[in-house]
This record gives structure tokens, sequence and C-alpha cells, in this order.
């Protein structure tokens, strides 16, 4: 059985996009845009086929929650993460001047876990609450 809702032949390949931050080889952190392509799959039966991607490991996850005002200056990621805003505003700076408005709902995987990293501020006016997932060295 299809979902109704899912014209198969039309998104049998649909994508998902997060944004991720990088060091390159100087220490300098960067912006990049990735996209996750999905397919239709039964994932979960007896539920109806939906959009899918390839499964990756995660070695740890867990939350974080940020107060009103927080400000956290220059630093690296602490581990290969996934972050998913869960509620508030969250900025997110680069050494290249690129920033990185983060909304509820909102993924970035941070990968600059070493060099300047990034600058981090509570942009809204309430606490920030994050799901996260930390990933395995590659």
């Amino acid at each position: 059985m299809v979902n109704p809702g899912l014209d198969t032949d039309a998104k049998s390949m649909l994508t998902l996009n997060y944004t991720r931050c990088i060091s390159d080889a100087s220490g300098e952190s960067h912006l990049d845009e990735v996209e996750v392509k999905q397919s239709i799959a039964e994932a979960a039966p007896p539920a109806p086929p939906l959009l899918v991607s390839v499964f990756n490991p995660a070695s740890q996850w867990g939350f974080f929650s940020t107060p009103e005002g927080w400000f956290g200056d220059w630093h690296p990621a602490p581990a290969r993460q996934f972050m998913i805003l869960l509620s508030g505003e969250l900025d997110v700076m680069t050494s290249d001047g690129g920033v990185y408005k983060l909304k509820p709902g909102a993924i970035i995987l941070l990968e600059d876990i070493w060099g300047k990293g990034h600058k981090s501020r509570n942009a809204g006016g309430c606490v920030c609450h994050f799901f996260v997932a930390r990933l395995p060295q590659p």
C-alpha cells in the first residue's frame, strides 16, 4: 500500500539539505551545504513506504540547551556531531565571515574539530534546545 500523499513517480528520489561547518587546511572555518538523497523504501512495515536516506553510524547522542543570552566565543566543535535545533534561535559564525541562522528544525553538522572553530550565540529571547548525535571520527 502506498501512502496517498506520496506520488512515487514524481518523488521517488528526493533530497534533504543540511549545513556543515568545516575547517580547511589552515584551520579556518567555513559553511557548506550538503544534499542528502532519499528514496522510497519500506522502512517501518506495516506502515506505508516513505522516503529514506542511507543510514550512517552515530557513537553517542544527547541534548544541549543554551540559556537566553548565551555566547560561545571562538571554539572548535568537541566532536564531529549533528545538531538539530528543537526550539529557539542560534547563530553560528565561521572565521570566513559566514553566518548560519538556525531556526527550529535546522540541521548542522559540526566538523570543525580543530583550528579556530566557530562562534555561537543564542539569538532568541528564550532557551535553545538541541538534539545532538556524535559521529565516529573518520
